[in-house]
């Protein structure tokens, strides 16, 4: 599955899932552009580290992902891409009734309507070039629901039809559009919840992450952002050539209950 001469953007990538899917893609021999809205040291640094381990060309390009025209500028400063990953997304838990107006926005802004902007410039490169890859990084939320997730929730269900729509749209022109649904992914930001978990538990750290944590995912186990990257690396190789507007569970069974 080598991806030299393919350029592959990144969104929300300095970090987490989207670090372990660039990673995977420099590792194919993609030329890789990382995202994030910072515009650190250490965000230049890591896409060096990149570029040196996997002997490619790796860049980082600071945009924010709840802003449209920063979203359109991020492809147009990369140069086009022939591999595009959304991945970038917050977070926030209320209950409906008491869910702040400014964090539904900004939720909807970053986990959905990036997608709708990044994916509008990138499409014309793709079909100039007759061949493409959007790969949406949805949720296992995209399938299904939990309480007060109210704005995830929705944002990942509409990543799930937009990757339907530009697979409808770009059918038979050599680019092709999936949404990967991951569960639990153990990442920094979910190895960081688990002391307080134990701690509000009284529970040890195996028994809170397969008890507590895990609960909904059958297999009770993380996955991988390795995992994650390996999958999106699959759906750029020409096995993946007629798999479009589909979605492809890495959940440990959660959506099969």
């Amino acid at each position: 599955m080598e991806l030299n001469g393919k350029r592959a953007v990144v969104t929300g990538s300095n970090s987490g899932i989207g670090l372990g899917v660039a990673e995977m893609l420099a590792k194919a021999g993609a030329e890789v552009v990382l995202n994030s809205f910072t515009d650190r040291s250490e965000d230049h640094d890591l896409a060096k580290m990149l570029a040196d381990k996997y002997r490619v060309k790796v860049s980082y390009l600071k945009a924010d992902m709840s802003k449209g025209d920063e979203c359109r500028a991020l492809i147009e400063a990369a140069g086009g891409c022939d591999i595009l990953v959304n991945n970038a997304g917050i977070q926030f838990v209320s209950p409906i009734e008491e869910f702040p107006v400014e964090k539904w926005d900004q939720i909807i802004a970053i986990n959905l309507t990036s997608a709708f902007h990044t994916t509008a410039v990138a499409l014309a490169g793709m079909r100039a070039n007759g061949w493409g890859r959007v790969i949406n990084i949805a949720s296992a939320h995209g399938l299904t629901a939990s309480p007060f997730k109210a704005a995830y929730v929705a944002a990942k269900h509409g990543i799930v039809g937009l990757s339907k729509t530009v697979a409808l749209e770009t059918a038979g022109q050599g680019i092709t559009c999936n949404a990967i649904c991951p569960g639990y992914v153990l990442t920094p930001l979910v190895e960081a919840q688990i002391p307080e978990q134990m701690k509000v538990h009284g529970m040890d750290r195996e028994t809170v992450i397969r008890d507590v944590m895990l609960l909904r995912q059958p297999s009770r186990q993380f996955a991988t952002a390795e995992q994650i990257g390996g999958t999106v690396v699959y759906l750029c190789s020409p096995f993946a050539d007629q798999v479009t507007g589909t979605t492809i569970s890495v959940d440990g069974g959660w959506t099969a209950l």
